[in-house]
């Protein structure tokens, strides 16, 4: 899929691996519900480590990604949830590690709690 990735110097530049804008060429749109460290053979939480919760919501999300018949190059954007913002650069050095540039488009939202205690919620818009 070939995205328009959009920068422009007069707006504050990437605080992570993301870009400012995407633009998504023609195809089907899908609007991704958010997924959390869900172990999908138990429907337990993985709670051995913040970052394991990160790893396996990313990965529940590249398999209903799949499903949709895409791949990680097809999210357009991403909306990343966490119960504590300071750890918000452990979730970029693991976002970079799973996706290659050009990134999606990506917000950051601090929220209170999160379903099953979950510390780490992410939700994408992909094209395919």
């Amino acid at each position: 899929m070939s995205k328009a990735i959009i920068h422009t110097e007069k707006a504050p530049g990437a605080v992570g691996p993301y870009s400012q804008a995407v633009g998504a060429p023609v195809g089907r749109t899908y609007y991704l519900s958010g997924q959390i460290g869900l172990d999908p053979a138990t429907g337990t939480l993985v709670d051995s480590s913040f970052q394991d919760q990160v790893r396996q919501a990313f990965n529940n999300m590249k398999a209903v990604i799949e499903a949709c018949g895409g791949d990680l190059g097809s999210v357009v954007k991403l909306t990343l949830f966490l119960t504590d913002l300071s750890r918000f650069g452990e979730v970029n050095s693991i976002m970079a590690e799973i996706f290659d540039e050009p990134y999606p488009a990506r917000s950051t939202v601090g929220v209170a709690s999160l379903p099953k205690e979950a510390e780490f919620e992410v939700e994408a818009i992909i094209v395919v």
